[in-house]
């Protein structure tokens, strides 16, 4: 099998690149693992979020909001082409606080980013008795919460179908069950094996946590290491949840989603009594009614998590025309992935301080 790229890597991320450079007219290949893979895809919270982003990189939270704005027509293309409903939603999000410390350093924050920037970073602290005006729901433990505009959320299980039909029927190759264990670089290009031999002139790897060691191969450090989340899905009720937040969001058709754990325990992908224990605890302080929800089902995935917390963007110095592209926030920057991201590493434009995102600053 041949292509002129090769998309190692078939989740949100991998696909979000496949889509973006097929779009621009590139001949693209993606080779999906499986799903015996760690697919941080199936355990994201589906966020488009802006708040909070880029603590220490001014140019991530330019990034961050360059996709937020985007993701309108990002979807509406989608939509238009696949007959598939994404769910889109950008009413704004707020991030609860169950106390004054949190409250503080809440605002202490998001006033350090806007202050580094010279581009406009809309928030507001709202108190209790004037958010309970937005979500009149809240118990009486929040004592206020931050609000960003630009926020929302999406159904990223839709988001992934429409962008593989949307992909396939553009004449798009999806390799399944391949994992690729072997990149080497000829004079033309990448042969690519894993029980299947595969070439293309370009590889791009989008892997998650296996780019550490797909890296090593042509040149790379990429240093990513997970970090577990777990979440938690309620029964369907009547929809009374307008704004998103970091801890709960209510999906499309009336389930409740719970989540907001960071747990370092390596490559454990398990559920624990106790870590769903204490997201419900929260949950029910913020919203007491969840107290009488039944829980559907549980489920923990691993964030690929650069030693920053920020994306990992770079063409290799010593084996060109191998890319790596990863990052823990998938779902807000597939637009611009797609929309812009394609277009450098279709030889194109380059964005903006994309150096910003090299993993060179790691071993500096």
């Amino acid at each position: 099998m041949e292509s002129e790229f090769a998309i190692v890597g078939g989740g949100i991320l991998g696909i979000s690149i496949a889509w973006g450079l097929q779009r621009i007219g590139r001949d693209v290949m993606v080779i999906d693992e499986g799903d015996f893979a760690f697919r941080a895809s199936r355990g994201n919270f589906g966020l488009v979020w802006v708040q909070g982003k880029g603590d220490g990189l001014p140019d991530y939270t330019r990034w961050t909001l360059r996709s937020a704005s985007l993701w309108p027509d990002f979807a509406d293309e989608l939509e238009d082409t696949t007959g598939i409903k994404l769910e889109l939603s950008q009413p704004g999000g707020i991030d609860f606080c169950l106390s004054n410390d949190e409250a503080e350093n809440a605002v202490a924050r998001l006033s350090g980013i806007r202050d580094s920037l010279s581009i406009d970073y809309p928030f507001e602290y709202i108190e209790n008795t004037e958010l309970r005006k937005l979500t009149p729901e809240i118990g009486p433990d929040v004592v206020g919460g931050t609000y960003c505009p630009k926020d929302g959320h999406v159904n990223p299980l839709y988001l992934l179908r429409a962008l593989y039909t949307d992909f396939q029927s553009r004449g798009g190759r999806v390799v399944n069950g391949v994992s690729v264990d072997k990149i080497k670089q000829e004079n033309s290009g990448f042969r690519l094996s894993g029980g299947v031999e595969m070439f293309a002139q370009k590889v791009v790897l989008c892997a998650g946590l296996g780019n550490r060691k797909l890296g090593e191969m042509v040149g790379l450090n990429v240093p990513v290491e997970p970090n577990r989340g777990q979440i938690m899905i309620c029964e369907r009720v009547i929809p009374f949840m307008r704004y998103p937040s970091v801890q709960i969001r209510q999906v499309g058709e009336g389930a409740v989603q719970i989540g907001d754990s960071k747990e370092n325990v390596g490559f454990d992908d398990r559920t624990s009594p106790e870590v769903i224990s204490r997201i419900a605890r929260r949950a029910i302080k913020i919203y007491p009614l969840l107290s009488h929800l039944r829980t559907i089902r549980t489920w923990a995935a691993l964030r690929v998590m650069s030693p920053d917390g920020f994306p990992i963007y770079q063409q290799s110095d010593a084996h060109p025309g191998a890319y790596v592209v990863t990052c823990h926030s998938g779902i807000t920057l597939a637009a611009i992935h797609a929309l812009v991201l394609t277009r450098w590493i279709g030889g194109e434009d380059q964005p903006k301080n994309l150096e910003s995102f090299s993993g060179k600053r790691f071993s500096i």
